[in-house]
């Protein structure tokens, strides 16, 4: 009841700025979710090995910190929707053009530029979303809005549910090119930034000073993107190589490969929404160690489980935690951000994070060839156990020492 009263106090202005944040997001992450199914097919037409192709995913977390500076910078000095517009239709051509990378060069370099879209994406998607929005909702609309990455993770399952058997992978890149449409609802329905105005007026055209901002808030920034950097680990050490982990080690076909990651997705969503919405009671540390810990005791039913019903009710619940920390992120880097920076900050700590933990599917393939199971096969169960044990203590530890900043006025 809370819930909805907080999403019936929006305005028309207010509702539409976090659809349309939501759905960039949602749709961004479709498009980087897409190549995490068809891993095994990419590899085999480029005559690669699966570690190489997911040399890809490297490549994209690799260059999503020089987006989020690129378009944060825009966003603290055009604004934040221009920005995003021109973010969406690029990262969107982009996707397209990898449908029809002739080779295995172009295809990584696709997907480097394809990284570059995404970083910008986020850091302008959360702090329109969070400056637009009333300081009671954030915590709620923080955890949907960070959802929409869960939710084009479900999208992306979907898609290479229907389209993958028809038209093969370079289809899935072409469905890929539609978040280029969301441009036409932004322009016509959502208004700029309120708090980004009042900022211009105030600074009365001062400019975006690097060495101002590392002298003031460097050290706030590196403790961000070191946070940033755990998270990262644990989102894409419990998704990347989930659906290779189902095909490979467990033997599951492309149906039932997609209906097991569409619950996966939903036990995110569910804990984005609902962890987000508790953060803005319970404190945004709080929320974020208490999903940690639980995250860590899920982790026998979630990788090793013996049956079917219980390997989907440990990933619906794994999901669920990871998604739930995750949930409380946009909301907490923008109230720690400095305001003037809100465009930048946010999303360079988040993107920097990402950089850190770019080999994090590679790192892992790596070693499931090297933890071997009885059959001699690559050991993904025990190498993404193993590695999120560690990710869920580094967070706990690093929450538990850092600031926080709920309810902060923007």
């Amino acid at each position: 009841m809370e819930a909805l009263r907080l999403f019936k106090s929006l305005n028309r202005a207010q509702r539409n700025t976090f659809i349309a944040c939501f759905l960039g997001w949602t749709l961004d992450a479709l498009d980087f979710f897409l190549l995490t199914f068809v891993f095994v097919p990419v590899a085999h037409d480029f005559g690669r090995t699966i570690p190489q192709v997911t040399f890809a995913i490297t490549l994209t977390l690799m260059m999503r910190p020089l987006g989020a500076f690129i378009f944060g910078w825009l966003g603290d000095r055009f604004g934040r929707r221009i920005p995003l517009m021109i973010d969406i239709v690029f990262y969107s051509i982009v996707e397209l053009l990898t449908a029809f990378a002739p080779n295995f060069g172009t295809f990584l370099l696709l997907r480097a530029l394809f990284g570059i879209g995404m970083g910008g994406e986020w850091g302008l998607g959360a702090s329109l979303a969070m400056e637009s929005l009333p300081t009671p909702a954030r915590g709620l609309f923080s955890g949907i809005l960070q959802q929409g990455y869960a939710f084009g993770y479900l999208l992306a399952a979907l898609v290479y549910w229907i389209v993958f058997p028809i038209f093969g992978w370079r289809g899935l890149f072409v469905a890929g090119a539609l978040p280029a449409l969301l441009v036409i609802y932004i322009r016509a329905h959502v208004p700029e930034s309120p708090v980004w105005e009042r900022n211009r007026a105030a600074a009365e055209g001062r400019r975006f000073d690097l060495r101002r901002f590392a002298k003031e808030h460097g050290a706030l920034l590196i403790y961000a993107a070191l946070l940033m950097t755990a998270f990262n680990y644990m989102s894409h050490g419990t998704q990347d190589l989930y659906a290779t982990f189902l095909e490979k080690q467990r033997g599951f076909g492309v149906s039932a490969k997609s209906m097991i990651t569409i619950v996966y997705a939903i036990g995110a969503i569910c804990g984005g929404t609902v962890i987000g919405f508790l953060s803005q009671r319970w404190g945004r540390r709080r929320c974020i160690i208490l999903s940690a810990v639980c995250g860590m005791l899920l982790i026998p039913a979630w990788i090793f489980a013996p049956g079917t019903t219980l390997l989907i009710a440990g990933g619906f619940l794994m999901q669920f935690m990871v998604q739930g920390a995750w949930g409380v992120v946009p909301v907490h880097l923008n109230e720690l951000s400095p305001g003037e920076f809100r465009g930048t900050f946010p999303g360079l700590a988040y993107q920097l994070g990402n950089f850190a933990a770019a080999y994090a599917a590679q790192q892992q393939a790596w070693l499931a060839d090297r933890f071997r199971d009885a059959n001699g096969n690559p050991n993904y169960a025990l190498t993404m156990a193993l590695v999120e044990c560690f990710v869920f203590l580094a967070i706990i530890l690093l929450a538990a020492i850092g600031p926080e900043k709920r309810g902060r006025e923007f």
